[in-house]
């Protein structure tokens, strides 16, 4: 028997409500895009009306997508309160990664009957065409890494636990952005085996990889930073 279409489900919001939504929607991604490509550099204060005038949009949506920013840990306020790029010194980066690898590697292993396949092919899909293209691409690379770890994160089967996972990496990626763009492609091998755990739903070997990737990053901070 053939499957009909769902009806449309009628928008609650007016036109100019929708409108602010997108226009926010396109500011959060042309924000998100300028940290990582490090246009708007580690500690730099966001000059509202000028970042407003470069996208072309009025401060209001500029705002929501700042309040967004500043809500998932990538801005802080500044003295000032002004909006700040997030600046994580390297304390804070090794800290986090510990705990990080605590949750991740435990993450791994909870999710490996949850994880759809299909979703774990599209990963090693993307993974894939960040390797092979050169120069290699450093915004395609956090696409990507937000991707793998998404998998296990979001199906690991523990909101709380997710959640204190992605404020995590939210700390330890601006510091990666700022001090270690050249560890990139050393992620994508190691990754790589993530997805080969969690397409076998080994638990055992998806904690091992995911806790030997953050052990790796520990140490390569220590080796290059200090």
């Amino acid at each position: 028997m053939s499957k009909t279409s769902p009806p449309p489900v009628a928008s609650t919001e007016s036109p100019a409500a929708a409108k602010r939504g997108t226009l926010s929607g396109r500011a959060y991604e042309a924000l998100s895009t300028m940290i990582e490509q490090r246009q708007l550099a580690a500690g730099s204060v966001i000059v509202e009306q000028q970042i407003a005038d470069l996208l072309g949009i009025s401060r209001t949506p500029l705002r929501q997508a700042l309040q967004r920013l500043e809500a998932e840990g990538v801005l802080v306020k500044s003295a000032n309160r002004s909006f700040q790029v997030r600046k994580v010194e390297l304390r804070e980066y090794l800290q986090s990664l510990k705990v990080r690898e605590l949750l991740e590697a435990e993450a791994a292993a909870l999710c490996v009957d949850r994880v759809d396949p299909a979703d774990i092919q599209r990963a090693r899909e993307t993974l894939h065409a960040v390797e092979t293209r050169r120069p290699y691409d450093m915004l395609a690379h956090w696409r990507s890494d937000d991707e793998v770890h998404g998998l296990f994160i979001e199906n690991c089967g523990n909101r709380v636990m997710a959640d204190m996972i992605h404020a995590l990496r939210a700390g330890t990626k601006m510091f990666e952005i700022d001090r270690l763009a050249e560890r990139l492609e050393p992620d994508s091998r190691q990754h790589a085996a993530i997805l080969d755990a969690l397409e076998t739903r080994d638990a055992r070997a998806a904690r091992k990889a995911v806790g030997g990737h953050i052990r790796s990053l520990f140490r390569f901070a220590i080796e290059t930073v200090s």
